[in-house]
């Protein structure tokens, strides 16, 4: 299986950034850690170990991307509308720097886009925010809107909101979503949900996965046994969902 690590300076970001690729062809996964992960966590984990012989095989090229969460989200010592600048100054990074890398070395104009926890969100909220970009979206374990409250997960924003962080919370926009156009481009993705039956996040799946069918947009939600929120779990949804 090849490996490859790649960095570069960053100009949305204003900083190094790095990543790994993992496999040689396939389908180009950008894969997104979890929360206040690194870009090697999943190669540590064992879940790009558990797609080896997709790797391999030139089914799969994963692309696992770094994150600027604690600069962005769980940055308390900013203020949340600095919070959500951030955020955006990394989507910029990933859709200007990012996928133009893996078009070059993947060669492929249609992306798939993964995360597991916090790495759903990001997947999810890219995917729906630029569907022309992608041809399939993976959320495992994932929170669909960082404001709600929840045990043990905080309001990322402090109660404080905006339109940029209305526009990026995917429960909230999509809700509301009315553009036709925008819509039927997101019914061409393939879209799957996967969460703990335990999990916290669950009621807030399932209200997501509802807005979604009300919309007409077809997903593929799966509940699986217990929390379902670890890498064991994920080293196995991985070989169902990417």
């Amino acid at each position: 299986m090849e490996r490859a690590y790649r960095h570069w300076f960053s100009k949305a970001l204003q900083r190094n950034m790095e990543l790994l690729v993992f496999g040689h062809a396939g389908r180009a996964i950008l894969f997104f850690p979890t929360r206040m992960a690194r870009f090697y966590d999943y190669e540590n984990w064992g879940i790009v170990g558990s797609l080896f012989e997709k790797l391999e095989n030139g089914e799969l090229q994963l692309f696992c991307v770094d994150s600027v969460d604690a600069e962005s989200f769980y940055n308390k010592n900013i203020h949340p509308a600095d919070r959500i600048a951030r955020y955006i100054q990394y989507e910029n990074y990933l859709i200007n720097e990012v996928l133009p890398f893996m078009r070059k070395i993947n060669g492929s104009n249609r992306l798939d886009v993964a995360g597991c926890s916090m790495g759903a969100y990001h997947a999810v909220n890219l995917g729906l925010k630029h569907p022309q970009l992608f041809t399939k979206v993976t959320g495992m374990s994932g929170r669909y809107d960082l404001t709600i409250q929840l045990p043990n997960y905080d309001d990322l924003f402090d109660g404080y909101r905006d339109e940029d962080i209305y526009f990026n919370m995917p429960r909230q926009y999509m809700s509301n979503m009315v553009d036709e156009e925008l819509i039927n481009t997101i019914k061409q993705l393939d879209i799957t949900i996967v969460i703990g039956e335990t999990d916290p996040f669950l009621p807030g799946n399932l209200a997501f996965s509802e807005i979604l069918w009300s919309k007409g947009i077809a997903r593929q939600f799966y509940i699986w046994d217990n929390n379902a929120h670890r890498p064991r779990y994920w080293r196995q949804m991985v070989k169902f969902y990417l």
